[in-house]
């Protein structure tokens, strides 16, 4: 079973138990009461497995074939049936092409390929405060805030994840700018101190979702053409954590309010405790948030937590890093951002096939690692020797400048620096490289 049938089990299992009301598990899982009624039962009567679908890597026998899809599809945007609504366009279906298909089934065939009901307008509605998840860990809102932190002209950006049900601050890291780097860490410390969430809630910055996912073409998608998550999608994935992406602030109204508490308290607190540096920031920030949850957090409505404790098998320096596929060669070395490593024999495990591909493991927290098949490896640095047409032919190449404002630059002066053996200067270097680059 996955992080999410694991998720599910222990949520039916709770409402089995009577601990929990299939309207809280309901919404903690996104399903409605029915299915939650419907899951109890085949829990109860066939155990854990009736959560595994039986079709499970199978197409379904009463699937539309693609040519069906888009003969609709193309129906659909011609002239003939652009401005028919969803509804409309079903009878006319029927009655004209003689096409026989239920609403619901349209309905996501149509959506599901960029096409909108020219009916689909609503009158915009007033906004009302949402009320808050039932218990710790339901929902998680996490989001980042520039401001002049140390009283100066000089902008920080302080990431943040606030529990929806208690208030409570889960986790706090400042940075130079908004940055993958910022998120993981806050993440790290949200698992660390209280467990893995059920979903967490974010903007739609290209960290959390992927700036092409909304421009895959109505043939590549029957081609079966598909976005790949982005790392930090990826991380959240691997843990079971469900990603829900807000369209406007007001959606996560709870970490925007609590930036506007942080920026009236934090910059006197600093100033208090002579804090002017980055890295002093994030330490005073760590013994910072029993205080402000002291003061600031409620009692949820239900006392059982939706946390999730972290297992024996998720290692998290090797989840909430950034992950590279590249393939070896025949003497098991890799190349990657223009350098190039050898993976180690690892006593126990298995040795790595030639030209196999890896799953390269790049954190600050534990340097470059090569993954395949479940197993870590270690590497070293390997130096190819190059060829004499190579070396005439070499050109100086410009080296590249980052802006004196850039993150991983600025932390040099400003962030502990993490410390290899005099032989891994090279993975060093590599991790500076890695996190000069934006990964959306």
């Amino acid at each position: 079973m996955n992080e999410k049938q694991l998720n599910r089990y222990r949520v039916i299992s709770n409402v089995i138990e009577g601990n929990l009301k299939p309207c809280d598990a309901a919404e903690s899982l996104g399903l409605s009461e029915r299915q939650i009624y419907r899951l109890k039962k085949g829990v109860e009567e066939e155990g854990v497995s009736f959560l595994i679908h039986k079709n499970t890597n199978r197409k379904p026998y009463h699937a539309f074939d693609d040519d069906f899809k888009q003969n609709i599809v193309k129906l659909k945007k011609s002239d003939k049936y652009k401005d028919a609504n969803f509804k409309h366009f079903q009878e006319l279906l029927l009655e004209n092409e003689g096409i026989s298909i239920s609403y619901n089934a349209l309905y996501n065939l149509l959506t599901s390929n960029g096409v909108v009901s020219p009916k689909k307008r609503r009158k915009p509605k007033k906004h009302y405060r949402r009320k808050r998840k039932a218990r710790k860990g339901m929902l998680i809102q996490i989001d980042a805030t520039p401001f002049e932190w140390f009283g100066n002209t000089d902008k920080f950006s302080l990431h943040g994840a606030i529990d929806d049900a208690s208030g409570e601050i889960v986790g706090l890291y400042m940075t130079k700018n908004e940055c993958l780097h910022g998120y993981l860490e806050i993440t790290r410390q949200m698992i660390l101190n209280h467990g893995i969430p059920s979903c967490i809630y974010t903007d739609r910055h290209t960290i959390f979702r992927s700036p092409n996912a909304s421009k895959v073409s109505i043939e590549e998608q029957l081609e079966g053409k598909i976005i790949n998550d982005t790392q930090f999608g990826r991380a959240m994935k691997e843990l079971g954590i469900a990603i829900i992406t807000a369209r406007s602030p007001q959606a996560k109204g709870r970490v925007e309010r609590l930036w506007n508490t942080l920026q009236s308290r934090l910059p006197v607190e600093f100033k208090i405790a002579g804090i002017n540096t980055v890295e002093e920031a994030n330490e005073f920030l760590l013994k910072y948030i029993p205080k402000f949850n002291s003061m600031f957090a409620v009692e949820p409505e239900d006392s059982e937590l939706a946390y999730r404790k972290l297992t024996d098998d998720l290692i998290l320096d090797h989840i909430l890093c950034v992950k590279q596929t590249r393939t070896i060669d025949n003497g098991s070395v890799f190349s990657i951002h223009n350098r190039h490593f050898q993976v180690l024999k690892s006593p126990g495990l298995p040795e790595i096939p030639k030209k196999s591909k890896i799953t390269v493991i790049i954190s600050t927290s534990v340097g470059i690692k090569a993954e395949y098949q479940g197993n870590v490896y270690e590497v070293i640095n390997f130096i190819k020797p190059k060829r004499k047409h190579e070396i005439k032919q070499n050109k100086p190449k410009t080296k590249y400048i980052p802006p004196d404002d850039h993150y991983f630059k600025y932390g040099h002066d400003k962030f502990k620096k993490v410390y290899f053996d005099e032989s891994y200067e090279e993975i060093l270097s590599v991790l500076e490289e890695i996190f000069l680059s934006k990964y959306a």
